[in-house]
């Protein structure tokens, strides 16, 4: 089965009751497939869903389904591997956020297939991505 990194983009539709993104990554545990965040994905993810009229449900959702999505945590290697990332990416005259770059760095030391609607990774040739929002 796959194992996926989930950008933001697909880590806050799960606190929505309905969402497709949802059901299928709910669908896609029962399968055996295993879904992941990492630091700065949590970051921003409980930075959005928690200005939403909704923060409050949307806080208790997360909770409830935060222990099914484990969460990889950077370290000094993933730091200099995403600063490397940027420079070479930049002497292609391509830009990636610093967050985007350490999500990037996770997905690819761990061999996880990012979940993501953001074209920025398509620079990064190596990593595996998919867009279940299309």
């Amino acid at each position: 089965m796959t194992r996926y990194l989930l950008d933001t983009n697909h880590a806050s539709p799960l606190v929505t009751i309905g969402h497709p993104v949802r059901q299928r990554i709910l669908d896609g545990l029962q399968e055996g497939c295993t879904f992941a965040i990492c630091v700065p994905v949590l970051a921003e993810t409980l930075f959005g869903i928690s200005l939403l009229p909704r923060a409050k449900e949307n806080r208790a959702e997360w909770s409830r389904l935060r222990p099914l999505i484990p969460c990889y945590v950077p370290d000094e290697q993933d730091a200099e591997n995403a600063a490397d990332l940027r420079v070479a990416l930049r002497r292609q005259g391509r830009q990636l956020e610093t967050i985007d770059s350490l999500i990037a760095v996770i997905a690819l030391r761990n061999d996880l297939t990012l979940l993501t609607t953001d074209g920025d990774f398509k620079s990064i040739p190596q990593l595996k991505r998919e867009n279940w929002l299309a």
